[in-house]
């Protein structure tokens, strides 16, 4: 990436950050329910669900971050929509900037937002009980995959917020990604499920990566599920931003 290309992603990195900023809402609402899911889970369900450890608050973190990142990425979608509508790309696409930062502004922003929304909900969990053995080398792995997690997210909300029709349409998409931990280990082993439900839980991402953040957390070995993790996280990545990018040429074309 050029330093042009650089410069022009940090002043729009910084012009969405100032979106987000006056308007902290999205960022509350967006903690809220992760929160309140794993009160809920906690407090209510948590002494019927047998996970094999004593601190369910710890087998619940992994799953309770994914799920703030899958909501937050939400957002990101729908100020891409309202973007778009309002014609500012055009106005972008006058000046002599690289049209990449535009989206790449957009991509950051949610890294950042969503960042403040994990260490939020880790705040509330200390509180709660969660409790870490990891090291620095560890919580810098646990890092590294929420962070390829959300970028991978991202894209493909770059996609919804390019290819909608209506603000809802421009974070609807979000919906399933948000439920998605409900059908894998973040909540309950997997073994306790039913046949069918069994093999799509261990057969799709969220379950390997929260595996591997859980292992990390406790400081027990990853196996493969980290390798299965980063394999997921790479490869949406990769799908997404090629077809958000073939989608925000034709946009502008």
């Amino acid at each position: 990436m050029s330093s042009h290309v650089v410069s022009n992603t940090n002043v729009m990195l910084g012009r969405s950050i100032r979106h987000v900023t006056r308007s902290m809402d999205t960022i509350i609402t967006v903690t809220i329910m992760p929160i309140a899911f794993m009160l809920l889970f906690r407090y209510v369900f948590g002494g019927a669900i047998q996970t094999g450890t004593d601190n369910y608050t710890n087998y619940l973190m992994p799953g309770i971050l994914l799920i703030a990142i899958a909501s937050g990425i939400s957002y990101t979608g729908f100020r891409l929509f309202n973007d778009m509508q309002s014609g500012i790309f055009e106005r972008f696409h006058s000046m002599p900037i690289a049209r990449s930062s535009v989206l790449w502004g957009h991509v950051l922003t949610s890294v950042v937002s969503n960042a403040i929304s994990v260490v939020v909900i880790i705040g509330v969990g200390l509180i709660m009980g969660f409790r870490t053995s990891a090291g620095v080398l560890a919580w810098l792995a646990v890092v590294g995959i929420l962070a390829l997690f959300t970028l991978a997210l991202t894209w493909v909300a770059m996609i919804a917020g390019l290819a909608a029709s209506s603000p809802d349409g421009a974070s609807a998409f979000s919906y399933p990604l948000v439920f998605l931990p409900f059908v894998s280990s973040a909540f309950v082993p997997t073994d306790t499920m039913p046949g069918p439900v069994k093999a799509f839980a261990e057969h799709q991402p969220v379950t390997s990566i929260v595996n591997t953040i859980r292992a990390l957390f406790e400081q027990q070995p990853v196996g493969n599920d980290i390798w299965v993790a980063l394999g997921w996280c790479a490869g949406i990545l990769l799908v997404a931003y090629a077809f958000a990018m073939r989608a925000y040429h034709r946009k502008i074309a």
